[in-house]
């Protein structure tokens, strides 16, 4: 199976000398094409900041970052600005959806900016609108959407270009356990018949438990990788 996502010796330090903080360590991973994987570990164990490392929204401090067999620790500027856009969907545990565009204007921003066509956009966008169960709301703006829904824009969003990947920082954090079972349960699904590779960052025991793959993170490190 083709790996996606390849770390090397990865490290993020902050401060020096008697307060330097190894937010990562060295942490060797590869993320395969298809896998649905959660990474795990108590606060300050450093799955946000992996997160952050593995999509280009933070700089290494040491090690690299293969993505697609780009070495996107060597990019910076413009460069990894598009790469990022073209490879790598984010969601966020707070939605980060614009308040001024509705449901469909936010899923096709992403498209909008890679310059797809207008006809191309519409059919993408209703194609994963019914997917993510938001049929009738396109012309909805964030604040006339539950938490739930905004989630699934978010989500929709994030899958709706096709990336190599896509990383989700503790997306059920703000959705009561009802809400954030269906988003995982949705999330399966699509990764499941899309093959799409999600990798999360959570204290979720739903995700735990759905995940195919559990990465254990403490001080840093790596200190357990599970494959059910």
């Amino acid at each position: 199976m083709t790996s996606v996502i390849k770390t090397i010796n990865l490290s993020r330090h902050f401060g020096q000398g008697d307060t330097l903080v190894k937010a990562l360590d060295e942490v060797n991973i590869t993320i395969k094409k298809g896998e649905f994987t959660a990474i795990i570990g108590p606060s300050g164990s450093g799955k946000t900041t992996l997160l952050q490392l593995i999509g280009g929204l933070d700089e290494t401090s040491a090690g690299n970052v293969i993505l697609d067999d780009k070495n996107i620790s060597d990019m910076s500027g413009q460069e990894l600005s598009d790469f990022r856009r073209d490879h790598i969907g984010f969601v966020f545990q707070a939605y980060n959806l614009i308040p001024v565009l509705s449901a469909k204007e936010n899923i096709e921003y992403i498209m909008l900016l890679q310059g797809v066509s207008a006809d191309e956009r519409h059919r993408r966008v209703e194609h994963i609108m019914a997917q993510v169960g938001l049929t009738g709301l396109a012309s909805r703006r964030p604040t006339q959407l539950s938490g739930g829904q905004q989630q699934r824009v978010a989500i929709a969003r994030a899958m709706v270009s096709n990336p190599s990947i896509i990383l989700a920082d503790e997306p059920t954090a703000n959705l009561d356990s009802r809400t954030g079972m269906a988003l995982i349960d949705m999330m399966k699904k699509l990764n499941e018949q899309e093959q799409m590779t999600f990798v999360f960052s959570t204290h979720d025991p739903k995700i735990m438990e759905s995940a195919r793959r559990i990465i254990t993170l403490e001080d840093g490190r790596v200190v357990d990788d599970f494959v059910k």
